[in-house]
Formats: structure tokens, sequence, C-alpha cells
């Protein structure tokens, strides 16, 4: 089984991907966070980061090969934040067939634009164990992790002006995306204003 969840920004796509995750006991793969890990270390890719803007295909492609080797993605994995371009998704096509696999579903989330400012605003993450947190979920205390115990912080890339420009960029480049896994006959779509328990009910009516 190999899920990919799109949609714009502040659509939840991380959350939504974990819970989906957790109940098909596969993998989460966010293709962000990897691209993170590495702009800890490359000034280059933390700029580009920071400025909203897209990332090289072949390091995108290579960093998700090296990924999807595992062990533990046997048996399948859930994507989230890759493909972000018509030709991420033919890219990923082609890596997949490479190992005899291919994509099950295209899970793609939709929310309002004012939804997706709220959401932006309200989010945040703990500087020591990662865990998430925003108004789906929101801490028990302001600013702590309800697991650890650590600092909650917002990431320096949400900003009005960011997401402004983040949301446009989804928009340019997501319809010939759709309608590449639409051909395919394996895109859906899911409100995802509603409940992010919903996005798994959703795929289990699909498998």
């Amino acid at each position: 089984m190999i899920y990919i969840l799109t949609g714009g920004p502040a659509t939840g796509k991380g959350t939504r991907s974990d819970i989906l995750a957790n109940a098909l006991e596969i993998p989460h793969i966010s293709t962000g966070d990897m691209l993170r890990n590495v702009a800890k270390k490359n000034l280059e890719i933390r700029e580009k980061l920071s400025n909203g803007e897209l990332i090289s295909d072949e390091i995108i492609t290579d960093l998700l090969e090296q990924r999807i080797l595992e062990d533990d993605c046997k048996e399948g994995f859930v994507l989230d934040g890759y493909p972000r371009t018509l030709k991420q998704a033919e890219l990923l096509d082609v890596l997949l067939a490479k190992y005899g696999r291919a994509v099950t579903k295209v899970m793609e989330l939709t929310i309002p634009d004012e939804l997706a400012f709220k959401r932006i605003l309200g989010r945040s993450k703990c500087t020591h164990c990662g865990a998430s947190y925003g108004i789906d979920f929101p801490p028990k205390r302001k600013g702590r992790c309800d697991i650890c115990g650590g600092h909650l912080a917002v990431r320096t890339d949400d900003t009005a002006e960011t997401l402004s420009k983040r949301i446009e960029t989804y928009r340019e480049n997501s319809k010939p995306i759709l309608d590449y896994y639409r051909d395919k006959g394996i895109l859906m779509t899911v409100d995802a204003s509603a409940h992010p328990e919903r996005v798994v009910e959703e795929a289990q009516m699909e498998i």
C-alpha cells in the first residue's frame, strides 16, 4: 500500500498522514521533514525553504529513494509533501517501478483559504521530541508538550506572506498533478475541514 496525501498549505497533511500510517501500520514519510533535516547543514536549502521556494527534483528523489529502501517500508508507506509538480509525479512512478511498486491511492486534502491561515497561526512543534500541535490537537498546557513537557515553537516560515506565496505555488502546480492521477483512476478528494480521523475512514472505504 502506497498512499500519497496532497493538498495546499495547512490542509493537515502531516497530522492526517500520521493517523493513516498508524491505522495501516506502515511508515509516514514526510519529504518536508527530510528537507528540513538537510537544511540544518545546507545554507542554500535552508534559504529556499525560508522563502517558500521549491527544492530540486533530484535532491528530493534521491532522499526519497534512500528512505523507501529501508526495511519498514516493505509493506508500503504514506507519503506527504511529494510530488509537488507533474515532473516529480512522473519521477516517482519511475522510481517505484524500478522496485516493482506503484501508488495505490492519492488523497487530495482541501480546505478554505481562511481556515489555512487560522491553522498556520495556531500550529507549533515541540523542540525536544518533535510532537506537533494545532487547532485540531491543541496542547493541554499552553506552550508545553503533552508528551515530554518540552517547549513548543512555531516554524520560522509560518508567516502570512510566506503562506500566501505557498498557496499560490500549490495552485499553479497542482492541476496537472491532480489530472495525472485522476486519469490513472487513483485520485480521491477529502474534506480536510472535518476531523482528522475522517481521512482514515475515507481510505479504508477504498481498500
